[in-house]
């Protein structure tokens, strides 16, 4: 593969990642919300109340968390696709979140710090060579 097709490969992979996470968060905040509303329509104590509220409060943070990190991953794959400078240095911070996502994230962070440290994806981003393919070994001299 060249050097075009794992950022390519890479890209698509962070605005999956991105949107797996964009409907998570919305799905994980519908969750912790609708607990909280059930929980404060029904709730005949004061108790039961502060828990709703609590619920609610919670979903908020919930979702607003993960939607940041799911417009990260967005962002970070709309830079790569379009090959900017910057894409490298946010890749290189994507690939490190998405370490802790076990066991896909794990992989895709394994896979873009292996692009973005190894010789291709430095001469890719240098500019040096767009088209950069891992050039073939030299036959040693015994063969010969």
């Amino acid at each position: 593969m060249t050097a075009r097709e794992h950022n390519k490969l890479l890209s698509i992979f962070f605005l999956i990642q991105g949107g797996l996470q964009l409907i998570g968060g919305l799905f994980a905040a519908l969750i912790y919300g609708g607990a909280g509303i059930m929980m404060l329509a029904s709730g005949g104590r004061n108790g039961e109340q502060a828990m709703g509220g609590i619920f609610i409060v919670l979903a908020v943070v919930v979702g607003v968390f993960i939607l940041l990190f799911a417009a990260f991953y967005l962002f970070t794959g709309m830079r790569l696709i379009k090959e900017k400078p910057i894409g490298r240095t946010l890749g290189i911070i994507a690939s490190c979140l998405a370490l802790l996502g076990f066991p896909l994230g794990t992989a895709l962070g394994i896979y873009g710090l292996w692009f973005f440290f190894g010789d291709v994806g430095k001469n890719f981003y240098a500019g040096l060579n767009g088209g950069y393919a891992a050039p073939t070994p030299p036959i040693p001299n015994s063969w010969q």
